[in-house]
């Protein structure tokens, strides 16, 4: 099919595996440890860590390590628990650090 285009996707930086869909960003108005972080409903290609409670800018929330599934690099976090009403928003969703990923078929 001649000009056609694929979804946009992002990938990690460091293998280019795909982690997220463009259309699955839900805000880039996030702050991750490296700077600014996208906010996503849905991610693959991922394995997500142990969870842990983590002191962040709104609060108290259990959290796990987002690495990629073939080279294995900390991408971000999947919120597993908000422990604020107005922060419950987040639970399953997952945070890919700026900085992690690269555009992909744009």
């Amino acid at each position: 099919m001649e000009g056609f285009v694929g979804p946009r996707v992002y990938s990690c930086y460091n293998c280019r595996n795909h982690v997220g869909l463009h259309d699955d960003i839900i805000s880039k108005d996030f702050q991750g440890i490296n700077g600014r972080a996208f906010l996503f409903s849905h991610a693959m290609n991922i394995v997500v860590g142990a969870q842990e409670n983590r002191r962040l800018r709104t609060g108290l929330h259990t959290v796990a390590d987002i690495s990629c599934a073939d080279c294995h690099e900390v991408l971000g976090w999947k919120y597993e628990r908000a422990y604020e009403a107005s922060q419950k928003y987040k639970e399953g969703k997952f945070i890919f650090e700026k900085v992690k990923i690269v555009k992909e078929n744009w």
